[in-house]
């Protein structure tokens, strides 16, 4: 099976691989480009342990190929922060309590993440509603939700 070559945007970053026509963007991002922050909790898109963004929109890019991304720009977990300088949803979710085994983490920070871009000020409803692609079999959902909603206090520049 010939590879087909693709070149995009990862975090930033001009990115070009190699990848068999039926590669997920989720193996491509794990086993090609070494970021391992999205994790296949499923391989169906019921999860959301993948999520990603391409071009601004939410993707579980497990189903997603990797040849699809051509010219899109692609944010992952590892776009999100540093170790250094956490990005306040990441800080809020430590500070809350609101992770436990890190399988669904990653793809709850890129959602919420997408969230607050879309809707600064979103309801306790509209983000429960938003993160419902999320599964979390560790934490339950209260600690992450108000994680995120203190987070959104927080970048509106309000007292959380």
């Amino acid at each position: 099976m010939s590879k087909i070559h693709v070149t995009t945007q990862v975090n930033g970053d001009a990115v070009e691989f190699l990848c068999a026509p039926d590669e997920t963007l989720l193996d491509v991002l794990r086993d090609r480009l070494n970021l391992t922050g999205a994790k296949e909790g499923c391989g169906t898109g019921d999860c959301g342990a993948c999520s990603v963004t391409i071009d601004g929109r939410l993707v579980a890019s497990c189903l997603v190929l990797g040849a699809e991304v051509e010219g899109s720009a692609i944010e992952t977990v590892e776009g999100i922060g540093t170790a250094d300088a956490l990005h306040p949803l990441q800080r809020h979710l430590l500070e809350h309590a609101a992770l436990q085994c890190g399988i669904c983490t990653p793809g709850i920070v890129v959602a919420a993440k997408a969230l607050l871009l879309q809707n600064p000020d979103p309801s306790e409803e509209e983000t429960r509603y938003w993160l419902a692609g999320n599964l979390c079999r560790c934490t339950g959902y209260d600690k992450i939700i108000r994680a995120v909603l203190s987070a959104a206090s927080e970048l509106r520049g309000e007292n959380a």
